[in-house]
């Protein structure tokens, strides 16, 4: 499993992955916001929805943070019912990106959100949990439920990757920008249907459900084998099932 997570963590993995958008911004304010709008779009074909961040990026100038902060996408985004990706039309993704500028706006950044969340939340949940309920009540308030999706709820993919990329340092992949306020040892596996294939294959996991306790039972076992960052075993588990077969062709994503 550490050779599977060695082999495909290395800056290659960023090619044709949501997460190479925020490498190509320079500040961890821009990072942050860019990755987590990268993070709710993640969904679906890649095909589809890399052009529909990389148009939210570009239209930003480069600059995501103030783009959101003063509410630029305004212009890009309009609130009507048109689709903008699958089952997000554009309304939803104008109060997705409003709610965000809120956020922005009363806290400073998504970092700083993140830190109160850790300061505030419950003892008894660890500290990306903490900020994984905090981040989808903010925009359940709001109306907004399956765009940053609630744990306990689901499988919560997205909101983990989104913190896997913000807490892991030392990585070619994972910024490690929230490393300070956030211990990767509390974070969670981004569960989807490559993980789960490999986890089954390699009977990680006996369910053929797919819940949060999926998600929380895989994760303890990746705490076994890479203990102190159980998210590392994202790579491994996803490589092995997705990536693995394009070693061949020397592909990737």
């Amino acid at each position: 499993m550490i050779g599977y997570a060695d082999r495909y963590e290395t800056p290659r993995f960023l090619d044709g992955d949501p997460s190479w958008f925020m490498h190509q911004v320079c500040g961890r304010e821009n990072q942050e916001t860019i990755a987590f709008i990268a993070s709710a779009l993640s969904y679906g074909s890649r095909k589809q929805f890399l052009p529909k961040i990389e148009l939210l990026l570009r239209e930003s100038g480069g600059e995501p943070y103030r783009w959101v902060k003063e509410g630029a996408f305004e212009s890009v985004v309009p609130d009507d019912d048109r689709c903008f990706y699958r089952l997000y039309t554009h309304h939803t993704m104008h109060v997705f990106l409003q709610t965000l500028r809120d956020l922005i706006c009363h806290w400073g950044s998504l970092y700083h959100f993140a830190g109160h969340a850790v300061a505030a939340g419950d003892n008894g949940q660890g500290e990306a949990l903490r900020v994984l309920i905090a981040l989808s009540d903010c925009f359940k308030q709001r109306g907004l439920t399956g765009i940053v999706p609630r744990p306990v709820t689901s499988l919560c993919k997205r909101p983990c990757m989104f913190l896997r990329w913000m807490v892991r340092d030392g990585s070619p992949v994972d910024l490690g920008i929230w490393s300070d306020i956030i211990d990767k040892a509390s974070l969670y596996i981004p569960t989807d249907t490559h993980v789960l294939q490999t986890a089954r294959r390699l009977k990680l996991i006996n369910t053929r459900s797919a819940s949060w306790q999926t998600t929380v039972t895989l994760t303890q076992a990746m705490g076994t084998v890479f203990a102190g960052d159980p998210a590392r075993g994202d790579f491994a588990l996803y490589g092995a099932d997705a990536l693995g077969k394009n070693d061949d062709t020397k592909t990737q994503k």
